[in-house]
């Protein structure tokens, strides 16, 4: 089975587009920053200009940080938060314990808050499996972050 490609051409246009949110682990930061600064230039190609970039200290702190943007955006301007973290299997289950709790914990405040969060937390075996979705190349997990971002604003303005 083939992935599908991201054709950010044509990404449906956001009439007034409003905050993004990106969040990021601070762990593993040359991947980490390389996801996000690709979202981030996807984001602004696409008319975002209100893009706000906050590092916390691990991924297992990404639904707290979500949660505490969301609960304070009163007026509704966040149109969406992006989520990047890279978790590397080690040799307990903290690996599992991390990325289950992350997952749950983003969908939950997703829910809560009924606002788009775009989660591309890396669960992987080595540094070298990130790297194949974090670096320098078109397989960069930025761009479907960015693109998934856009496509749930433009849908959800769509039914409302």
């Amino acid at each position: 089975m083939s992935q599908s490609v991201i054709d950010l051409n044509n990404l449906p246009k956001i009439a007034n587009p409003g905050r993004i949110a990106i969040l990021k682990s601070k762990w593993y930061p040359e991947l980490t920053d390389e996801m996000a600064n690709v979202a981030e230039k996807v984001l602004r190609n696409n008319g975002y200009r209100l893009i706000e970039v906050h590092t916390l200290p691990g991924s297992l702190e990404l639904p707290l940080a979500a949660s505490d943007l969301l609960s304070t955006d009163i007026g509704g301007e966040i149109d969406a938060i992006i989520c990047f973290g890279v978790i590397v299997k080690g040799d307990t289950l903290h690996f599992e314990m991390i990325t289950e709790e992350c997952v749950r914990g983003l969908g939950a405040v997703m829910r809560e808050y009924r606002r788009p969060i775009i989660v591309e937390i890396l669960p992987v075996f080595t540094l070298e499996d990130a790297a194949a979705h974090a670096g320098k190349n078109s397989n960069n997990k930025g761009y479907e972050a960015a693109a998934a971002a856009i496509e749930m604003v433009a849908w959800r303005r769509g039914i409302t």
